[in-house]
């Protein structure tokens, strides 16, 4: 599972050829959640509250570049990585 992302210890992943709806994989000091793209909301799983904060502010800022990556996912290729919270 390709790593797009990393920032404060919050891996962001996406599986290949994944289900719908379209959605990234979070890990954080032993909690996991996915996060829907479109819907910028925790689908299943659970973080805390501020490391749920952050991955949202980060979804929200690249939206875009999250679809895309899901794109390249559903056909099997590499995702591109995107840049982390400063």
């Amino acid at each position: 599972m390709p790593t797009i992302s990393n920032f404060y210890g919050i891996l962001v992943q996406m599986y290949w050829n994944d289900h719908v709806p379209p959605h990234f994989h979070v890990r954080y000091s032993g909690y996991k959640a996915t996060v829907g793209i479109q819907s910028l909301s925790v689908l299943t799983g659970g973080l805390p509250r501020i490391a749920e904060r952050l991955v949202l502010e980060w979804a929200t800022e690249h939206q875009t570049e999250l679809m895309e990556d899901w794109r390249l996912c559903e056909i099997k290729a590499q995702p591109l990585q995107i840049a982390p919270l400063p």
